[in-house]
């Protein structure tokens, strides 16, 4: 049975390097005084041992890691892939080590605080929100500074950076209408979920300001199985509606591929569809997806600048929201002329018919 591995001390670098334990301890010490030849000493040293600065010491001295927590769940949403690997890069760029934390849960990080509780991370950020009022004052108690994308709960301690969904999906709601859609559906993330409701609500309240009502609303579970699913349930309720929006572009894609090899229908002809979220599968050409931009690498820029105010001043910090507009960018599934104008073009009549 081999031993187990015997790391390098600082004992042993000082052995090595001829000069004292403290010595070695102030040459990995940021600010500490030692001369540039006992500093070469003891780096020569430590790289020949190959040894490293336990930090566990400095930790519970400092109460403070140096650790920032990414908390994430499956990459099978490419909007969470990206805002994954922005926040990484982000975080190391600013001389944080990043801790990746695994959620089963796809849709918010509610079940793995009280794992969270146990690390000794300075802070805590996720593309995955905080939704109970519970998870949020667990947080709280424990004082780490957490920042998460489309958290309807808040305190001190937690912060959040939100999209505008409610006005980009009023900008969809809009935009069918100047397509000439008649009837409306929308395609729900997961039950719960804040940022599927803001988009909903935006939808529905610029369609009842224009006395349209009866949105046919189904849920996807923010997945692409879910978005095809979501449209043939919608062909069973009776006539699909003339414009769907989806609370996420994998959900629309889903949608789309269902809508034209299982219903033979023809978008935009027949069906107008959006999504949210404008990930790089969008403006792929089989799809080429009319969709709200949900700007992530603007939403990790304001969460890592709210991080570090809370790190370098908790107490100073209150409530924190901050709300990163949306865009509409039209492309092809809802690139046709109205019904009215292609009537006239028919007819051979009106201005559009020249």
């Amino acid at each position: 049975m081999k031993a187990s591995r015997r790391y390098p001390s600082s004992i042993d670098v000082a052995r090595l390097a001829g000069v004292s334990q403290s010595a070695v301890s102030r040459a990995f010490s940021e600010g500490k005084s030692v001369s540039e030849e006992t500093s070469r000493k003891v780096f020569e040293a430590a790289k020949k041992l190959g040894y490293s600065p336990n930090l566990l010491p400095r930790i519970l001295k400092m109460h403070r890691s140096n650790l920032v927590a990414i908390v994430a769940s499956g990459t099978d949403n490419p909007f969470y892939a990206a805002a994954l690997q922005s926040f990484t890069r982000a975080l190391q760029e600013l001389g944080y080590q990043v801790l990746l934390v695994q959620v089963d849960d796809d849709h918010s990080l509610d079940g793995v605080v009280p794992r969270l509780e146990s690390y000794r991370v300075d802070a805590i950020v996720s593309a995955l929100p905080v939704l109970s009022k519970e998870a949020a004052m667990a947080l709280a108690d424990v004082r780490v500074p957490t920042i998460s994308f489309n958290t309807p709960v808040r305190n001190r301690w937690v912060a959040a950076v939100c999209s505008d969904g409610a006005g980009g999906a009023a900008a969809v709601a809009k935009l069918f209408l100047r397509r000439g859609a008649r009837s409306f559906g929308f395609i729900a993330g997961s039950e719960g979920s804040h940022a599927s409701s803001e988009r909903l609500r935006g939808y529905v309240h610029t369609l009842h300001a224009r006395r349209i009502g009866g949105v046919s609303v189904v849920h996807g579970d923010y997945s692409y199985a879910g978005g095809y699913e979501a449209v043939l349930t919608l062909a069973k309720r009776g006539p699909i509606p003339e414009g769907i929006f989806s609370a996420n572009d994998l959900m629309a894609i889903g949608a789309l591929d269902a809508l034209r090899h299982e219903l033979g229908l023809k978008v935009p002809d027949d069906v107008l569809v959006a999504g949210f979220d404008d990930v790089p599968e969008a403006s792929w050409k089989a799809y080429d997806l009319t969709t709200v931009l949900q700007d992530g690498a603007a939403m990790v820029a304001e969460a890592v600048a709210i991080l570090q105010q809370m790190i370098a001043a908790p107490r100073s910090v209150g409530d924190i929201l901050r709300t990163v507009p949306g865009k509409l960018i039209e492309r092809a599934t809802t690139q046709r002329e109205t019904r009215a104008k292609t009537a006239g073009k028919r007819r051979g009549s009106g201005p559009s018919s020249r």
